[in-house]
């Protein structure tokens, strides 16, 4: 997925510090700045933030409804909803939406994220337990 962002910077600091993505490239296209970004080294990027998107309360409509990233384990889904906590991140939400537990919460430039894990961990946990 590629986003244009006003912050390259914040953007940049919110992906890799908080949620733990890597730099894997960057460069630039013409003016354009680019920034690839990936949880997994065999990917090239997963995450491209583009330079250029006006700032977030000059653009009306947002068109990203939702970025969603699967964990492996509740207790990741724990440990990253409270460093996005720590970080200051406001109206964090969490859910049960039977086939997943999720939690939402907006990035810097307002796109809304969700960290979620599947319930088939949750059965498979329970499948060993009886």
């Amino acid at each position: 997925m590629g986003m244009y962002v006003a912050d390259l910077a914040r953007m940049e600091d919110f992906y890799t510090r908080v949620l733990g993505f890597a730099v894997m490239d960057r460069g630039n296209l013409g003016e354009t700045a680019l920034v690839f970004l990936s949880l997994d080294p065999r990917e090239h990027h997963q995450i491209i933030l583009v330079s250029g998107r006006p700032s977030p309360a000059d653009a009306g409509f947002n068109p990203i409804n939702q970025v969603s990233f699967r964990l492996s384990e509740l207790a990741a889904l724990r440990q990253m909803a409270a460093r996005v906590r720590d970080e200051g991140v406001k109206d964090l939400s969490a859910v049960s939406h039977g086939n997943a537990l999720s939690v939402y919460f907006r990035d810097p430039e307002g796109n809304r994220l969700e960290l979620f894990v599947a319930a088939r961990l949750f059965i498979q946990l329970a499948e060993r337990h009886d």
